[in-house]
């Protein structure tokens, strides 16, 4: 299987760094991974309701353009839905069973997704009703993703 992370922004602080790359490493043994990064649009201190929507826009024309024929797209979005580790587990297996072979998980920028994207989504997870920066979720999706094919494959890990 093969997983598209299409993220905006960089991640800027090393121990985050540090993080993805070691979940990437472990995440090699059952898939095969590839972060995209697509550079965020600058927001001015005081947007409009009008100016975040360009903002988005524009991000989405970027996003659109990873996003290969054909495959499972899943946006992380707060009014998506919440499942177990376990759950997610089965989403994935699911959609290996279903002939889903390119999976790409979509990350928006600090002021979300557009609904461009949100509307070609197959399925919306939300991971928390919290709010968490987005290079954060870079590395509790790639956490999730590894314990997920640790459930699948029955290997000691998930307790």
């Amino acid at each position: 299987m093969k997983i598209n992370i299409i993220c905006v922004g960089k991640i800027k602080e090393n121990y985050l760094n540090d993080a993805i790359k070691e979940y990437s490493k472990r995440l090699s043994r059952y898939c095969k991974l590839q972060i995209i990064e697509i550079p965020d649009e600058k927001a001015p201190e005081n947007y409009s309701n009008k100016e975040k929507e360009i903002i988005k826009s524009k991000e989405a024309a970027s996003i659109i353009k990873h996003i290969k024929e054909n495959s499972f797209i899943l946006t992380l979005d707060l009014k998506g839905k919440m499942l177990s580790s376990e759950e997610m587990s089965y989403l994935i297996k699911d959609c290996g069973l279903r002939g889903h072979s390119n999976l790409n998980f979509i990350i928006g920028g600090s002021l979300g997704l557009s609904n461009k994207i949100l509307s070609r989504a197959n399925f919306s997870i939300c991971f928390s009703k919290m709010t968490f920066p987005h290079q954060l979720m870079r590395v509790i999706l790639l956490e999730q993703l590894y314990r997920s094919y640790k459930i699948i494959n029955n290997e000691p890990y998930h307790k």
